[in-house]
């Protein structure tokens, strides 16, 4: 036998918070329309859900294309930026091309120098950076500067028969004109 008292079993309903009798379940008001609702309101707010998604992603867009029009404006800024930096250090540079050429013409350009002078116009060729103007060229008054001219009953075009100093462009942008000597004919 036990001597532990039994507990009574109570069958009352318990007035506690946890009762079912005092639990208040009530829908919310969005679950309520839903079930009272007519199709005709569910298809408005159907319409108004798409009208919205529509607007949204309207705006996903035009956010969008604004995305990559400005990466493509930055990438041109950014190259733009490049060629005025090599512009700028060309600019710089050219009395020293000038005379490295000068030496070059009149062989004086010897020993380590050769090596040094390599160098500088490999570098320079790397940032697309190219020397132009030579004996013999059809005269182009977009890229040359003609300092001289003469007259020959010989010439048949406009040549360039000596080069004061050289021209260099960037790519196709003309940084200075070939400064040069021309002959052409005496009709012209």
């Amino acid at each position: 036998m036990s001597t532990e008292n039994p507990r009574p079993e109570d069958n009352s309903p318990q007035d506690g918070p946890d009762s079912i009798e005092h639990l208040d379940f009530e829908p919310d008001a969005a679950e309520q329309d839903a079930g009272d609702a007519e199709p005709d309101a569910v298809l408005t707010d159907l319409e108004k859900a798409q009208t919205e998604a529509a607007s949204h992603l309207a705006d996903l867009q035009r956010l969008n294309a604004e995305y990559v029009n400005y990466t493509k404006r930055a990438k041109r800024e950014q190259e733009a930026a490049r060629h005025r930096g090599t512009e700028d250090v060309l600019m710089g540079l050219l009395p020293v091309l000038d005379d490295v050429a000068r030496a070059r013409t009149a062989g004086d350009l010897t020993g380590p120098f050769v090596a040094i002078a390599e160098k500088l116009d490999s570098v320079l060729t790397r940032f697309g950076v190219s020397a132009y103007g030579e004996v013999g060229e059809e005269f182009d008054p977009a890229v040359h500067e003609a300092l001289m001219h003469q007259t020959s009953p010989d010439a048949t075009s406009t040549t360039v028969t000596h080069v004061i100093e050289v021209g260099y462009r960037i790519e196709d942008k003309v940084v200075r004109a070939a400064r040069v000597a021309v002959t052409g004919p005496e009709n012209a």
